[in-house]
């Protein structure tokens, strides 16, 4: 008999029989809701409480059908509830075209865990990544981190469009880096170790986004659970499925899982996690015996799958997060967990905006200084002597980030270009990486002002603009021009909605539901693009602050200055926010630096609200760059304002990528493209050898 099953075992059914004493203890709640769904007629029945904020969240990403929003604002109604209830149960019937890409684009971040015993492998459960590195499973799955060590993670175990097994990719967990559990809401989250090539299990699989806010499920409605049952590949419980009660730390919800689908996640219809999977609820007798699927009294040696389970609970994310935001870790782990994101409850290092309040404060600027060797947090230099340097300029969200990790990133999606064009590889070694994403963080803190707090709004435009009036300026304005350059038509931007009568004065008896012009033109630009609000939402917010903040401005170019040849030629390739600083910092260069080739790939350099805030004052073709290279991707938002020789003029040469939609935004996309590559190797002056011609 395995001892590690016998555990498992012991461990599933310990939470079976809580979650059981769960179920009764809310049978009275559960049949009042049946009851009232009997008698209405009605699948959703909730509390306006409940309603309301999950009308709130779903006409904030158009996940609404319009058709039935508009016709309840229409209705003479005073009955809110039925009027939300009413908007929330068309969004379930009606499903857009893109919910099955969406969950499968969700599904590949789910993996089967095992262990080694006797040298076999044994399914323990499911797990799912939720951030870039950190998989989140049940306690009973992976209790301590000896377990967790000795576990095998693996991703795509599962069948293709063809009916053909897919080659599953394995990781190893890192419990002594970071590992958290609880047993009462029998959750484990964990690092993964990085691949052999140094990629994270999310860069390849995604991961989902927790959300801690209220409103991503209410009574009656579906939920979709994704997971590894009895270890087998993996599979999606989609059907006659629904959400019967929310309690106060738990769902329950009906949905055909069986033992192996613990620590799967919970999703709505909208492919958010709402709760972790961790047990269904077992069928007993009066005499509280577990009953069999034929009625027979279950034994042990009958095997889980015999059981008759009436229902399933899992734990629900917001409480998860609530319970992590007030764990007491040591720095570098609570650094780990920020990586969960604003949604999740940690904002102050995902956007430089969040560790910015007031107004914009001025102070002196700070000269330039030499490189200081040994020193990685603003950089790493080149050691190429030959006499043109190729400098990579990192976009955002990179504080805390390894720079030379992030040159070898880069070095990575190069090479891939590279060899596509029959040019030869670049060693990581002979690339400059100025790194600035620290400074970036600490000189917006350092200009923070005491003053009134903001109103936490639950929408991601507001929640993700910058604090201060003159950086949320700039910030208004460049999701109103990237809306308007992406089509949006004047009747949704229009708070009048095109006139008396219009689509905002229609849904008035909504009482307010309707998401701020602001909002909409972010979830606009979002949904014709391959980028999520937030993500759009957060750069624009740090191209903002940079832009609006001298201060901030001046310490993120001091900075780079640190890292930058003083002397030579240089193949300059900068990324989203980096085009920006790129931009300023070609008129602080050494007089002996000529600039032989520029490349901004995903570029914000196009709208007005950015070019104008330029240290050159303007969209002016830099006098010392030699030649220029825009690459750039239709379905990449924050280079909407592309292409730029319109803008900038005709000596700008355009390059539309084919980056994929969920990789819109990329480096790596942009850089293994043959032509971006081609011109970059070709400025480098690489013979079929490698070696200078």
């Amino acid at each position: 008999m395995s001892i590690l099953g016998d555990h498992l075992r012991e461990a599933r059914r310990e939470q079976w029989d809580q979650a059981r004493e769960r179920f009764d203890g809310s049978a009275a709640a559960r049949a009042a809701h049946e009851r009232e769904r009997q008698e209405r007629g009605v699948r959703i029945t909730d509390t306006v409480e409940e309603l309301r904020p999950r009308v709130e969240r779903l006409l904030q990403h158009n996940e609404a059908p319009p058709r039935v929003v508009v016709e309840t604002a229409l209705r003479e109604t005073a009955d809110e509830r039925a009027a939300l209830e009413r908007i929330v149960g068309a969004t379930n019937d009606m499903q857009p075209w893109n919910f099955l890409p969406r969950g499968a684009r969700a599904a590949t971040s789910v993996a089967r865990i095992s262990a080694v015993e006797g040298g076999r492998e044994l399914p323990l459960g499911t797990g799912f990544l939720v951030s870039a590195r950190l998989l989140m499973t049940n306690n009973h799955v992976l209790p301590d981190e000896g377990s967790a060590g000795d576990a095998i993670v693996e991703f795509a175990v599962e069948l293709d469009v063809d009916q053909t097994p897919c080659t599953p990719v394995r990781y190893k967990l890192e419990p002594e880096a970071f590992f958290v559990t609880d047993q009462h809401l029998d959750m484990t989250l964990v690092l993964v170790r990085p691949a052999a090539d140094g990629r994270n299990a999310g860069d390849r699989f995604g991961y989902n986004q927790l959300i801690r806010e209220q409103g991503k499920i209410v009574n009656g409605e579906n939920v979709n659970v994704v997971g590894h049952p009895m270890g087998r590949q993996k599979e999606i419980s989609i059907r006659d499925n629904g959400l019967q009660l929310q309690i106060t730390e738990f769902l329950q919800y009906l949905a055909d899982t069986e033992p192996g689908n613990s620590g799967s996640p919970v999703y709505n219809d909208q492919w958010e996690v709402v709760a972790l999977h961790h047990s269904g609820v077992p069928r007993k007798d009066r005499e509280g015996r577990t009953l069999r699927k034929d009625g027979a009294v279950w034994r042990s040696g009958d095997g889980d799958d015999a059981i008759d389970w009436v229902a399933n609970e899992g734990a629900r994310v917001s409480v998860i997060l609530k319970h992590l935001s007030g764990l007491d870790l040591p720095a570098a782990q609570a650094q780990v967990l920020r990586e969960l994101g604003p949604e999740a409850g940690w904002p102050s290092t995902t956007s430089v905006a969040t560790t910015v309040s007031g107004p914009a404060r001025r102070r002196p600027r700070a000269s330039a200084s030499t490189p200081r060797a040994g020193r990685e947090s603003v950089g790493v230099q080149g050691a190429d002597p030959g006499d043109t340097h190729l400098v990579f300029l990192h976009g955002r969200s990179q504080p805390g980030m390894h720079p030379t990790m992030l040159r070898n990133s880069w070095v990575a999606g190069l090479n891939a270009g590279l060899t596509l064009g029959d040019l030869p590889p670049l060693a990581p070694r002979d690339v400059w990486f100025p790194y600035y994403g620290d400074r970036l963080v600490e000189s917006a803190a350092s200009l923070e002002l005491p003053g009134p707090p903001r109103s936490r709004s639950y929408e991601t435009a507001h929640a993700l603009a910058p604090p201060d009036d003159a950086a949320r300026a700039a910030y208004e304005q460049m999701i109103d021009q990237a809306a308007s350059r992406a089509g949006m038509p004047d009747v949704l931007g229009d708070p009048d909605g095109g006139g008396p009568g219009g689509a905002e004065e229609s849904l008035d008896g909504l009482a307010g539901l309707t998401s701020s012009l602001l909002q909409r033109r972010l979830s606009w630009l979002a949904g014709r693009s391959g980028l999520d609000e937030a993500v759009v939402a957060q750069v624009f917010s740090d191209v903002a602050v940079y832009l609006a903040r001298e201060g901030v401005r001046d310490a993120v170019l001091d900075t780079v200055a640190e890292t930058v040849p003083t002397s030579g030629s240089i193949v300059l390739v900068s990324h989203s926010l980096g085009t920006v600083v790129g931009m300023d910092m070609l008129s602080r260069l050494s007089p002996g630096v000529d600039v032989a080739l520029l490349v901004t790939v995903g570029s914000p350099l196009g709208m007005g609200a950015v070019h104008n805030r330029l240290l050159a004052d303007g969209p002016q073709h830099p006098e010392r760059v030699q030649h220029w290279v825009n690459a750039w991707s239709a379905a990449d938002a924050v280079s909407i304002g592309c292409p730029l020789r319109g803008t900038w003029g005709g000596s700008v040469q355009e390059i539309l990528t084919g980056n994929r939609r969920e990789r819109a935004h990329d480096i790596k996309e942009y850089l293994s493209d043959v032509d971006v590559a081609r011109h970059i190797g070709t400025a480098l002056g690489h013979d079929a050898t490698g070696h200078p011609g």
